[in-house]
């Protein structure tokens, strides 16, 4: 359900909104981003809250199906042009997906976009939402679909990509920087905390653990304060192995495409996560987004997840909760470096005609535009696209909004690091890879096996990847 702002909220937005530019701390296109923040934060009854584009766009591993030609709904010779965006949401995150749908249309009297859920055997739509997960089966048919590039050019629509954050553009741009694919929904993992936990434990709520060694020293404290679950983690492929990689430094794979994440960082922190599992510090729910639900539920005293799960954690008010930095190793040289942007993109199919051309680029005009840009930031929590959404996560007005955003951003702009291969984005290497740690977590098999066993089967599937990779580097 949508929730509107109190009248104590908008008044205080409102009192802020008579102060100086300054005040506001905006640094960039004042004039132009104010006006949209104030809109934003004014816009009661239309906007979407963080629940609507989070659950719709967000942290959703779901399987690819297979694709085959496109297909496309001709546009009625005296009607809007009829254009259709496939997904393969479930039915609740499908329906708050048709707020944005619906305010397009209103807006757009000449285009009729409608969402249809993607089944397997399916063609591409004219838009296509694609999950990180499905990411690399969307490469491998990246035939059968038309760059974003292409698309903006063809309907003489303006894209500047200098203006998208470069974080996002991995695996979606050519060797010359050109989008085939617009990221809307982007996020990397944090720690989040639990502050009345950690005060009943004896911990200092304002400074979370930054190391893994100080992780496990406040999960010893917190499990002996009577906490039955100090820490656990959703998306564990994603958490484990690609990002606590790239955040210490050490390689998923080698220079020819082969999988190499049994190395000694990564057996460390395996190894550390089976101790911590057999002393009850480390709670395992599930390979997706389970963890996430029992943190909310007060369950869990530390959590890595997405950081886009910040703008729902923050509508539930009984939880007093932080944001920190995900920790790193600091017994490894050149540690914390950076974490990975990862989420949905959109992508469009080949063989549209010149009118769903046209139609298309609107919506992708649409998306792009400054208050749509503001929203995804705001009520979304995902990482800034552009310009304008990246001046107004810097505006003291929406401090209190972003403090989790920013802990993102900042973990983004360490030493650049774009792995070619990713696990969590091909769904045979991240199962492969969880079936793998559940063994680890079942004590079947120390980590040093598991790790070894994982990297052996993947590379047996490795091929359609390394293919992949050098698509992503343009070769």
């Amino acid at each position: 359900m949508l929730q509107e702002r109190s009248g104590t909220d908008e008044a205080n937005y409102s009192a802020l909104w008579k102060q100086s530019p300054e005040r506001l701390n905006l640094t960039e296109n004042k004039e132009h981003v104010s006006h949209n923040i104030f809109v934003y934060c004014r816009h009661k009854g239309k906007q979407m809250k963080l629940s609507i584009l989070f659950m719709a766009l967000g942290g959703l591993i779901l399987a690819a199906p297979a694709l085959s030609a496109p297909a496309h709904v001709p546009a009625a010779p005296s009607g809007p042009v009829e254009i259709e965006l496939s997904q393969k949401l479930d039915e609740e995150r499908a329906e708050r997906l048709e707020s944005l749908i619906e305010r397009f249309n209103s807006q757009h009297k000449d285009v009729h976009l409608k969402s249809v859920r993607r089944v397997d055997g399916d063609a591409p739509k004219q838009i296509n939402l694609v999950t990180s997960v499905e990411h690399a089966r969307f490469m491998a048919d990246k035939a059968k679909f038309k760059p974003l590039y292409d698309v903006m050019h063809e309907a003489k629509q303006p894209l500047d990509t200098r203006q998208l954050s470069p974080e996002l553009s991995h695996g979606l741009a050519d060797a010359k920087g050109n989008l085939f694919a617009l990221p809307v929904a982007y996020s990397t993992p944090v720690l989040y905390y639990n502050k009345a936990a950690f005060r009943k434990a004896g911990l200092n709520p304002e400074a979370p653990p930054k190391s893994w060694s100080e992780a496990q020293v406040a999960a010893g404290k917190l499990a002996d304060s009577g906490s039955r679950c100090p820490f656990t983690t959703s998306w564990p492929a994603w958490v484990f192995i690609d990002n606590m990689s790239a955040w210490n430094g050490a390689p998923v794979s080698d220079a020819k495409g082969q999988l190499a994440f049994n190395g000694l960082v990564q057996v460390k922190h395996i190894a550390m996560m089976a101790t911590w599992y057999k002393s009850k510090y480390f709670s395992y729910f599930g390979r997706r987004d389970e963890a996430d639900r029992r943190f909310a539920s007060g369950d869990c005293a530390m959590l890595t997840s997405s950081s886009s799960l910040n703008g729902s954690l923050t509508e539930n008010k009984s939880l007093d909760f932080g944001v920190s930095a995900m920790p790193y190793h600091d017994d490894v040289r050149g540690a914390p470096q950076n974490t990975l942007a990862d989420g949905a993109s959109l992508w469009f199919a080949n063989g549209m005609s010149s009118a769903e051309t046209k139609a298309v680029a609107k919506f992708v005009h649409y998306v792009m535009g400054p208050e749509i840009q503001i929203e995804l930031t705001l009520a979304g929590s995902f990482l800034p696209m552009t310009s304008v959404a990246r001046t107004a996560a810097e505006s003291k007005l929406l401090k209190a909004n972003l403090a989790g955003l920013k802990v993102a951003y900042s973990e983004l702009q360490g030493k650049a690091s774009s792995p070619p291969v990713r696990i969590a984005q091909d769904e045979k290497l991240r199962t492969i890879v969880e079936e793998e740690l559940e063994t680890v977590w079942a004590n079947k098999k120390p980590a040093k096996e598991a790790l070894d066993n994982a990297v052996t089967r993947g590379n047996a599937t490795i091929e359609p990847v390394v293919k992949v990779a050098k698509a992503k580097r343009g070769k």
